[in-house]
């Protein structure tokens, strides 16, 4: 996935400073005083490198940030000055990524083995490929995984017999770790209906008193949520530090008194979290953070790449041109999800082309890269992170009413979410939706081809097969006849590929054919904390 990092937001930045300063600081209370006997006690060190939402081994950003053999250099380095480490990864490895649609996350498995990961958490990533993938790749794995909220109905113990938590001894201190990941990993992935997610507070307060009464001194939430989880999870149990993962975005806050760190994604760097324990005492005295960035100045560990060489041949065929753009493709998962991008009309236009639709319409969510491919050469690896899965490009005539019932459904959680996946990207469609409407009478206006759509009149309409079968709650579509039915149509990669190498080098652009409204004025895209969305008093409810 070939995306430039995404430097932290100024928050962040300015959080930063005052994280290395001390967690008091940030809530604005007296850091207590320390107790007359443990003022000149001798403390350990313990040190907890990590990382969260690694995809791929080799490096990204064409080759400026991250690659698994440069931070398996950096690991050991850091062994070499700490002894007393513990390597953690904050969940989703597994998938999607180009990798594996082939193996299924199985060399993501060899890559941290090699690398010498201690303990992962769930993400909701690695049920990806079902849980019966996912019980053969914790076997395999060398490392431990946790997910103390994911609960096999049958047993009614965590999935795969993970551990709740774990208490490991390092230089004397004795850190205890529990994993949870977020509850929407049931309907955004394929856990399958064996496999339930418990509430991740109530599990915190079960198991944080348990870790405390088998002897930990500290406490580590290893956790695969959004942030603001995050932060009432510190809420609910005395955790001395979290360390998360999801939003694929540096962050660092703090929650009652417990610093909550995120590394971005893709390994572009390592986190740090260095812990001071009182040799007497036992009690946490002092935190530090750190952030080591994974750059070409890294050089690669050859020990990791002579263990990856079964992959050669797949990151060869990878890497081999299909197209090339002259503008940068915007295929970021949260703006494909909330506006008009010019790789959603492009992809658009491309499926009604290829199905010889009138209109087209994919779901936000079916762009997966999560990245801005840059000028230059477009790889069969770029095709494949943008499109991993297996769908086919359909048609199915619909009428006009049906179209604007699924134009509704498409912004019908623009307000609630940062990044909902059935967010529409069309072709042959114009439209204009307001995020401070009611839910159902959120489109302000819908054309097609330059006329106002009409309710009566039937269209063909060019979608993908997981949308057509009704995904993501697109049911509307379910039962409507087929004019290129899921068993004729070329797939989605096929079609992509296609419009790729359609021309020497392609422009996209946007067009202005989806127009996003707040409160009747122009809106730009949502971040995280403007969710839920702010509306005039009243807006909301007003017709």
């Amino acid at each position: 996935m070939s995306s430039p990092f995404r430097p932290p937001s100024l928050s962040a930045l300015l959080l930063a400073p005052l994280l290395l300063a001390g967690c008091s600081s940030l809530l604005g209370r007296t850091p207590p005083s320390p107790e007359p006997e443990l003022e000149d006690e001798p403390t350990v060190t313990v040190t907890l490198l990590h990382v969260n939402d690694v995809y791929q081994f080799t490096p990204v950003d064409f080759g400026d940030r991250g690659g698994l053999a440069r931070l398996s250099t950096l690991r050991k380095k850091v062994l070499a000055e700490s002894p007393h480490t513990l390597f953690l990864m904050a969940g989703d490895t597994l998938g999607p990524s180009v990798e594996s649609t082939v193996h299924k996350g199985k060399q993501m498995i060899d890559a941290w083995n090699a690398l010498g990961l201690d303990y992962a958490v769930l993400g909701n990533h690695e049920f990806d490929f079902g849980p019966d993938v996912l019980r053969q790749r914790i076997k395999e794995s060398h490392f431990t995984w946790l997910g103390a909220n994911v609960i096999d109905k049958e047993t009614k113990r965590p999935f795969a017999d993970t551990p709740p938590f774990v208490i490991r001894e390092v230089g004397g201190v004795k850190v205890g770790l529990f994993g949870v990941l977020l509850g929407k990993t049931k309907y955004s992935s394929k856990p399958g209906p064996n496999v339930y997610f418990t509430d991740t507070c109530a599990k915190a307060r079960e198991v944080v008193p348990l870790m405390k009464a088998q002897g930990a001194q500290v406490i580590v939430g290893l956790t695969h949520l959004f942030v603001a989880e995050d932060k009432t999870l510190a809420r609910c149990a005395p955790i001395d530090v979290i360390i998360g993962g999801h939003e694929h975005i540096l962050m660092q806050a703090v929650s009652n008194g417990t610093p909550i760190v995120k590394m971005s994604s893709e390994a572009r760097e390592l986190g740090r979290v260095t812990l001071h324990v009182g040799t007497r005492s036992g009690k946490l005295r002092s935190m530090d953070f750190d952030v080591l960035p994974v750059t070409p100045d890294v050089p690669e560990d050859t020990a990791f790449t002579a263990a990856m060489h079964p992959y050669d041949a797949l990151t060869a065929e990878l890497s081999e041109p299909v197209g090339r753009t002259s503008v940068p493709l915007d295929a970021n998962e949260q703006a494909n999800r909330n506006h008009e991008t010019n790789l959603g009309s492009f992809i658009a236009d491309a499926y009604r082309q290829a199905a010889g639709a009138q209109v087209a319409l994919i779901n936000g969510g079916a762009i997966r890269s999560d990245s801005v491919l840059r000028p230059g050469p477009l790889t069969r690896r770029d095709v494949l992170a943008i499109h991993p899965f297996p769908d086919s490009v359909v048609s199915i005539e619909v009428t006009g009413a049906v179209l604007l019932q699924a134009l509704e459904h498409g912004v019908s959680r623009s307000a609630e979410e940062a990044d909902p996946g059935r967010f529409p990207q069309v072709s042959g469609i114009h439209y204009t939706f307001d995020v401070c409407r009611p839910v159902g009478e959120r489109i302000v206006s819908a054309s097609v081809n330059g006329e106002p759509l009409d309710a009566r009149r039937t269209y063909t309409l060019a979608t993908n097969s997981y949308i057509s079968g009704g995904g993501d709650g697109y049911t509307m579509f379910k039962g409507a006849k087929y004019q290129v039915a899921p068993k004729q149509g070329r797939t989605t990669q096929e079609v992509l590929r296609a419009a790729f190498a359609s021309a020497p080098t392609i422009v996209p652009a946007t067009d202005g054919r989806i127009r996003r409204l707040r409160a009747g004025a122009h809106d730009v895209a949502t971040t995280d904390e403007e969710i839920p969305i702010s509306c005039p008093i009243g807006a909301r409810a007003a017709h």
